[in-house]
């Protein structure tokens, strides 16, 4: 940490802007209180009541994708002409959650924003796991998903090759490097409060563990000078994936001729949209998780603050992105186009768009006010309401597109079933018991970055005291 960002921070605490971490802590003071909740503090009963809770869920998860390999996708409720259903959806808004913990970890990284240290760790889990829910769902709706390795184009005997020209092997490329990165990133924050669990647990598996995972980290100037170096390169790999990667998953439908999908807006406004979703899941997340864990002394107000900022600007541009869509179906002068726009508005699945509307645009515009922004209470009611108009944007652009597109005689309607439904909720089950896990045995704060930036860090130009 450089001097300035030292009296930066010292400013914050000194003036009417709330600080990046609470005054009056130590190196020692910190590196207790986080570790503490992994190593020394009781596991509270809430814990595993969610815990179970979110374990239940996953199972009817497992159940309802078994049954799906014994029976195939006829269980779904997809049909003629509406082939992509809830798998579609789901596996948008899985993949939009995500990147807040990329935006929030590499890009404000690399912008030199210490608001992110409180908030960055918990975020990047929540990417992980968000991006493990949402591979399940391209496999699963392939059909055959045992034969899900033939999407990459390894060499073999069969003269099977992927077809580059499909968004579905776009796809593959575009998760898997997304996951890889942010893992290798996650990883690598991780390494030094490893080795500070390792050196303060009392029970030999944890020492064992947490030092094979530490990989011999002895906080050497060598040891630094190389984390720091790794940590910055994986930044810089994975700022353009917060691009790249939800741009791409917007060409599953952007390449395509129907109605709806056809458009060239639909890279930025899938970012925007993305980033939305995600900072809107983290303060989910982090609302709960402060208040739980009495961590209101590092996730403090200027944190809920300035993501309610982000939430509130990028929900503009996709408020934009919505009047853009609108008017060009009207200016462009197609009758399919058109007819597309008009008849969400005023179609079957209608009150879907406006409630839609609503969570989306009309609400969030609450958080121009700064009493809101600052409301705990009123955060959380708005990130949720948020995660369900993203989820119901996603549903409207892949439904409404296909269940009456250019011939009247081909129109149908979709219906979920029971197992759309199940499928999609033990997901949400999966993420929330990966999140339990993280939460019991990693700690959900970054102990380094968090004593870096004290106002007592000092940084030598050969050795990081820490």
């Amino acid at each position: 940490m450089t001097p300035a960002d030292q009296d930066s921070n010292r400013a914050d605490v000194g003036s009417g802007t709330p600080p990046v971490i609470a005054p009056g802590h130590t190196f020692g003071s910190v590196t207790d209180k986080i570790s503490a909740i992994v190593l020394t503090r009781k596991t509270p009963i809430g814990w595993w009541f969610g815990f179970l809770i979110a374990f239940a869920l996953m199972n009817v998860m497992m159940v309802a994708i078994t049954y799906l390999f014994v029976k195939g996708t006829g269980i779904w409720g997809i049909n003629i002409p509406v082939g992509w259903g809830f798998a579609i959806v789901n596996f948008v808004w899985w993949i939009g959650i995500g990147h807040a913990g990329t935006l929030i970890s590499a890009i404000l990284l690399l912008l030199k924003q210490t608001w992110r240290t409180s908030i960055n760790r918990f975020a990047e889990a929540m990417t992980l796991f968000a991006v493990a829910c949402a591979g399940i769902f391209p496999i699963i709706h392939t059909g055959r998903p045992w034969l899900a390795y033939w999407l990459f184009p390894y060499p073999n005997t069969m003269g099977v090759w992927p077809q580059f020209r499909s968004p579905l092997v776009w796809d593959v490329f575009a998760v898997s490097t997304y996951a890889t990165v942010s893992l290798l990133f996650w990883y690598v924050g991780l390494i030094p409060d490893l080795a500070t669990l390792r050196d303060r647990s009392q029970s030999p598996i944890g020492r064992v563990v947490y030092g094979m995972l530490a990989m011999g980290w002895r906080g050497s100037a060598r040891h630094w000078h190389r984390y720091e170096t790794a940590y910055l390169l994986l930044a810089g790999l994975a700022t353009p994936l917060v691009v790249s990667v939800h741009t791409v998953v917007s060409f599953d439908f952007a390449v395509a001729i129907v109605p709806g999908w056809h458009t060239t807006i639909f890279p930025p406004y899938f970012v925007a949209g993305a980033i939305y979703s995600g900072f809107a899941m983290v303060l989910t997340l982090a609302i709960p998780i402060r208040a739980i864990y009495g961590l209101e002394d590092f996730i403090t107000l200027r944190h809920l603050e300035n993501m309610a900022k982000v939430m509130l600007v990028t929900g503009l541009i996709v408020a934009y992105g919505y009047t853009i869509e609108a008017f060009i179906a009207w200016y462009g002068g197609n009758k399919y186009e058109g007819f597309m726009m008009w008849n969400r508005m005023t179609g079957p699945y209608a009150p879907v768009y406006w409630l839609l509307i609503c969570c989306n645009i009309v609400i969030p515009q609450a958080l121009w006010s700064r009493r809101v922004r600052t409301n705990t209470k009123a955060l959380f009611v708005i990130a949720i309401i948020v995660n369900i108009g993203m989820w119901l944007e996603r549903f409207i652009i892949v439904v409404t597109s296909l269940h009456r597109d250019f011939l009247p005689s081909s129109w149908g309607m979709y219906n979920p079933t029971i197992w759309d439904w199940a499928t999609f909720v033990g997901t949400i089950g999966l993420f929330l018991t990966l999140l339990f896990l993280f939460l019991r045995f990693l700690p959900m704060i970054s102990i380094a970055e968090m004593r870096a930036i004290l106002p007592e860090a000092k940084v030598d130009e050969d050795l990081r005291v820490i």
